[in-house]
């Protein structure tokens, strides 16, 4: 089992997650987190850390965001490995929540 960083985390990407992962398994693009299905260890530390609720065991995930699961695989290969917390985007909060996101999520590696 996984877990996977779904809708929610996008333009918020907050990074709390990711000091607790004993597995560095997300990885970082410009706009989103993602978890390499391969490396996570389903301990299930991240979830609670997560100020935007926005990861789920891949079992457990909602039923609208189950493409998350081949988004979380496709783009953890292609970004870097992210292990400590950073600052987020200026208006995260402002993002936190909302729905409809997937149109904003930013696929290029990071620069």
């Amino acid at each position: 089992m996984t877990h996977v960083v779904t809708e929610n985390c996008i333009k918020c990407k907050y990074t709390d997650c990711v000091e607790v992962c004993p597995v560095d398994c997300f990885h970082e693009g410009p706009n989103f987190l993602a978890i390499d299905p391969d490396e996570c260890i389903d301990c299930t530390l991240c979830v609670t850390e997560c100020p935007a609720d926005a990861i789920f065991p891949d079992d457990e995930v909602p039923d609208d965001q189950g493409h998350f699961l081949d988004i979380n695989a496709e783009l953890a290969p292609r970004w870097p490995v992210i292990a400590e917390k950073i600052d987020p985007p200026p208006d995260a909060d402002d993002w936190n929540g909302r729905s409809g996101k997937l149109d904003y999520l930013e696929k290029d590696a990071p620069e």
